[in-house]
């Protein structure tokens, strides 16, 4: 199954998607490959609000040049953030277990991972939105939009890879 597809499935079972990856063999390298990819997207989603802020400056008189507000926002999202997601997995993997969770401190990555990269589609219409309509009840929504995807990929996608497993009948 390509990648896309998995996406778009991922958005009505997400449960039987990540357990899908994690029989197939989804490893540390697959894990930090999703993570990065999603980071990427991430930041080209910031590219159209940051294009717009620039364009802005300059109506106004004040020389800011597109790179001066893109660099930050590469080292942000591309260099500091996957440090963030891995600690933030971790943190989420120990209250699955205090929870009573049976998985791998590799699940949790991998859940965290692979909804990251799920949710890129949404993210990169809030970038559209915040670049071509700006801040306003549009982009409120979308935003809100991407956290609760997020949230419904991340916590199901956890819930699978935590579930104890049932034993099969002899």
């Amino acid at each position: 199954m390509s990648t896309v597809s998995a996406i778009l499935r991922s958005y009505r079972a997400p449960r039987e998607v990540i357990r899908t990856h994690r029989a197939g063999g989804a490893d540390e390298a697959t894990g930090l490959t999703w993570l990065f990819v999603a980071c990427i997207l991430f930041f080209v989603a910031e590219l159209p609000e940051l294009s717009r802020q620039a364009h802005f400056a300059q109506l106004e008189g004040v020389e800011t040049p597109f790179s001066s507000l893109a660099l930050p926002t590469f080292y942000g999202t591309v260099l500091l953030a996957p440090l963030m997601f891995v600690l933030l997995a971790g943190l989420a993997q120990l209250v699955a277990r205090a929870a009573g969770g049976q998985g791998r401190w590799l699940d949790g990555r991998l859940a965290m991972f692979w909804s990251l990269l799920c949710v890129s589609p949404v993210v990169l219409l809030q970038g559209l939105v915040g670049g071509f309509i700006g801040a306003g009840p549009g982009l409120t929504f979308v935003s809100l939009l991407v956290f609760v995807v997020f949230l419904y990929l991340w916590l199901n996608c956890l819930i699978a890879l935590n579930a104890k497993e049932k034993a099969e009948p002899v």
